[in-house]
């Protein structure tokens, strides 16, 4: 598996990789490695240091003309790690005072790798596992077998976790191996069985689109009260049991009634956390469902959770900073926060600014004249224009031209419905940067009292669109009224 796929997995989704978490003295760890067939001049080890930063901390070792390397970094106890060289990536199991000699082919890392030395044993078994099942796709849940109904999709995972068992009787008979190793390797199995089963069904209904939301057997859920599921210490390290809590918080607040993308999804979820889990894990789960809320819930809902986060569950400052900072990088573009606003020169020579739509829903589209998507979104931009005629929705066009004349020809010339405006500078000019557009089509929904609704809406192009403009009528308004004190459902 490549390094890039490796750490692109829902952006999210590597924040959660295991890390130490409790205080302890640092020891080194020590690699020292053959590479045959050398291919790039570093090898890298990568570890994350904290469950809610994305960030990596990566530790080079220069390869010389022989392929060989040694390379030493600091671990605060039992840590999963990576082996990085060039585009590819192997699981590493570190723990203080390990030291090993790695070997592996330059061109295929994943599948070479072996050990030896103190900690082989894990690293070996850690290889080995993920060969077997992370890498085959027999194992995998795909779209083959996510189009299975409830039975055929059960009796797959059955069949995996069966397989995954004999695997493991080896790792839990082995003395070699430490007790940190072995609780990892049982989350592993537990919590990819636990994870798949309970996402299977909103994952079904995103693929198969031509069939409704399966219907589950009353029973299907019942795994989910098993109260040593959830609150697991022994499982801690492991990302998937990292993961499966979120996707659990999120199931709890859908069976509550509660659905993504209503005002107080994350509201909901956090108090879920908050009630529910216990230990560790509750403040790093907490801390994911903010980190969520940051991205794609309301600005205001945000600060309030934030707060409540750093005064009755972080009382030792351990996880506010980090969640403090990315509040701080999200929240001039998060739901609630007002749009930027503009005065520019329309087609028709009218100065319009983004103040005089208020009390209006905006669908922002920026856009140039020389971008062949945007010109193929064009049609579909006038379809939408027709179907909300006399509604209260205003779309707005800005076209980041400096070719004044061709843009107004195109316009006039198209007779393009809608409010067309140009931005001068074009994609380096003050406006462009001020809504941080890296490219063209871009488009924003803006609410009727001129804050961000939805940044990243569906594209005019989509079918699903105008289900998603009609939904935001007054949706403003929603989120101010569910503004509650968190901890209260």
């Amino acid at each position: 598996m490549s390094f890039a796929s490796r750490f692109s997995v829902l952006s999210l989704l590597a924040a959660a990789l295991c890390a130490p978490l409790a205080a302890r003295a640092q020891s080194t760890v020590v690699l020292t490695g053959k590479i045959s067939g050398k291919t790039a001049d570093s090898v890298a080890v990568s570890v994350r240091e904290h469950p809610l930063d994305p960030k990596e901390q990566l530790t080079y070792a220069v390869v010389n003309d022989k392929g060989e390397f040694r390379l030493a970094l600091k671990v605060d106890g039992p840590t999963k790690a990576d082996l990085v060289y060039a585009d590819d990536v192997a699981g590493l199991w570190l723990e203080p005072g390990t030291n090993m000699e790695v070997r592996f082919k330059g061109e295929d890392l994943a599948t070479s790798v072996k050990f030896k030395g103190k900690g082989a044993e894990a690293n070996t078994y850690l290889a080995d596992f993920d060969e077997h099942f992370v890498e085959n796709d027999g194992f995998q849940v795909l779209p083959e077998n996510i189009m299975l109904y409830e039975p055929g999709f059960l009796h797959f995972l059955e069949y995996r976790q069966k397989e995954e068992q004999k695997f493991m009787k080896d790792v839990l008979e082995d003395q070699a191996v430490s007790p940190a190793f072995r609780n990892y390797m049982k989350a592993e199995l537990a919590y990819s069985y636990a994870n798949d089963r309970l996402t299977f069904q909103d994952l079904r209904e995103q693929v198969v689109a031509t069939e409704g939301r399966l219907k589950m057997s009353e029973t299907y859920y019942s795994f989910l009260n098993d109260a040593a599921l959830i609150n697991n210490e022994t499982a801690l390290q492991n990302e998937n049991y990292q993961e499966f809590l979120l996707n659990y918080v999120h199931y709890a607040a859908t069976a509550a009634g509660h659905k993504k993308g209503d005002p107080e999804f994350y509201q909901v979820c956090y108090n879920l956390a908050k009630e529910k889990l216990s230990g560790p894990a509750k403040a790093i789960v907490m801390g994911r469902v903010l980190q969520e809320s940051f991205r794609f819930g309301h600005v205001k809902q945000s600060a309030a959770m934030l707060e409540d986060f750093r005064a009755s569950v972080d009382q030792k400052n351990k996880y506010y900073p980090i969640l403090k900072a990315d509040f701080d990088a999200h929240k001039d573009f998060a739901i609630g926060s007002p749009a930027p606003d503009f005065k520019l020169v329309s087609a028709q020579g009218d100065t319009v600014s983004l103040q005089s739509f208020r009390g209006k829903l905006v669908y922002l589209n920026f856009w140039r004249t020389t971008s062949g998507l945007s010109l193929r979104d064009l049609p579909y931009a006038q379809e939408l224009a027709k179907k909300f005629n006399n509604q209260n929705i205003a779309f707005v066009n800005i076209a980041l031209d400096d070719n004044e004349p061709a843009w107004k020809q195109l316009v006039v010339s198209k007779k393009l419905s809608g409010t067309h405006l140009r931005a001068p500078g074009g994609q380096r000019g003050p406006l462009a940067r001020a809504y941080m557009l890296q490219e063209v089509p871009a488009y924003f929904l803006i609410a009727e009292d001129g804050t961000f609704l939805n940044t990243k809406p569906k594209r005019l192009s989509s079918r699903a669109a105008v289900d998603e403009i009609k939904e935001s009528f007054g949706k403003a308004a929603t989120y101010t009224s569910v503004q509650s004190t968190p901890g209260k459902n």
